[in-house]
């Protein structure tokens, strides 16, 4: 996959242009390559390359990415989710620019391997102006498995850019304003309790399967070495307590036994972690005689 994105200077109308492609090079295979390149982003009529910029009194207040919510996804599905950015300025907001970059140095050619940017160029319009001075304009922007995230080594923390422009003509950048994290989707299938009806004080064999989606082949494979949660709501009541932890196997499999004591459903339960979802099974309800 392939790069390109550069930040034209801030014109004194307030007009921002990002060009930023994210496109898999064409190889023989038709696979997608890692980013061979990034170009600068010209801030401001110099072009320098700053972390942080504040031009005169122009200030980004808050960014919020996904409702402060992990962005997950799975293997067949894009998944679309805003970018809401407030900023302040004496003259006005004019609009707002965000996207996720990916990488340990977003100045260097090698130091950005993934990149999730709007479909336009151009700043955002999209604004509620709260006062004369400040504003929250929107950013959409689409995760797309085998494409922005071509490899499941992108999984985990993001960096997030904003930029927001002035009526004036005024800019303020921040490179890694803020960090979001992107996960693999997990699931826990074949879930099941056995035996349907149980005699009390008999053993309940309770099984299913965990697994996690490869953005890299689009499928799901078990997921090995992880602790899942086995829980219990008793018949009559509305909440779960957690039974007992189970590690998976090398396969994603799951499976441990309990003493029957009384009606109620079970399920297994996983927490996640930096770079995988947290994942509920099915529910199954066992009747204790």
């Amino acid at each position: 996959m392939r790069i390109r994105a550069s930040l034209a200077a801030a014109t004194m109308s307030g007009a921002v242009a990002l060009t930023a492609l994210v496109a898999p090079a064409a190889q023989a295979d038709d696979t997608p390559s890692p980013v061979a390149d990034v170009t600068s982003f010209a801030v401001g009529q110099g072009g320098s390359k700053m972390s942080a910029r504040s031009v005169d009194d122009i200030q980004i207040t808050k960014v919020t990415v996904n409702g402060n919510k992990d962005i997950v996804v799975g293997g067949t599905q894009a998944k679309t989710f805003s970018v809401y950015v407030t900023a302040t300025n004496p003259e006005g907001i004019e609009g707002v620019q965000a996207f996720l970059w990916h990488g340990t140095d977003f100045d260097s050619e090698t130091g950005v391997d993934g990149a999730i940017v709007p479909n336009s160029d151009d700043i955002s319009y999209d604004c509620d102006h709260w006062s004369a001075t400040s504003a929250t304009c929107k950013v959409e922007l689409t995760a797309t498995p085998g494409e922005e995230l071509y490899d499941s080594a992108l999984n985990g923390k993001w960096n997030v850019y904003a930029a927001a422009v002035g009526s004036d003509g005024d800019l303020a950048e921040n490179v890694t304003y803020k960090n979001h994290w992107i996960k693999r989707a997990a699931q826990i299938t074949s879930f099941n309790a056995s035996p349907e009806p149980v005699t009390k004080g008999k053993p309940i064999t309770v099984s299913g399967n965990l697994s996690r989606v490869s953005w890299s082949y689009l499928k799901y494979y078990g997921y090995g070495s992880q602790q899942v949660q086995l829980q219990f709501k008793k018949a009559g009541s509305s909440t779960y307590s957690t039974v007992k932890t189970v590690t998976s196997s090398s396969s994603g499999a799951v499976k441990t036994t309990v003493t029957a004591s009384a009606d109620g459903t079970w399920r297994f339960s996983y927490a996640g972690n930096g770079t995988t979802s947290t994942a509920t099974s099915s529910a199954d309800y066992v009747d204790v005689r």
